[in-house]
């Protein structure tokens, strides 16, 4: 967990058997969640810069693009063009101090 500041995001590239995933992964304290880098208004990635996902101060995600800002911890748009939309999940927690997929029942704070 230690790879990504507090707070603070990080990109993911997963090499799968159907093709390549882009993710992110969001860390607030002992809090983590995961995202596919897509923003639900215009489909495309919300960064323009390697791991830049989050606002100043740290306590928001946002679309580089368009301006769309997203609940850390939710993925709900509070504001923007795609207010009331969410980003898609990623599955992650936190084991042994690690960020690993998880299944969808599994607790995602570690």
């Amino acid at each position: 967990m230690d790879e990504i500041a507090d707070p603070g995001a990080r990109n993911f590239v997963l090499q799968l058997r159907a093709g390549r995933f882009h993710g992110f992964v969001v860390r607030q304290g002992g809090n983590v969640a995961g995202y596919v880098d897509r923003c639900p208004h215009m489909g495309l990635p919300l960064a323009q810069t390697l791991d830049a996902y989050l606002v100043p101060g740290g306590d928001m995600i946002a679309c580089a693009w368009h301006g769309a800002v997203f609940d850390v911890l939710t993925g709900l748009c509070v504001a923007g063009p795609c207010r009331g939309a969410t980003l898609t999940r990623w599955p992650v927690c936190v084991l042994q101090g690690e960020i690993t997929t998880a299944a969808e029942d599994h607790p995602v704070s570690g």
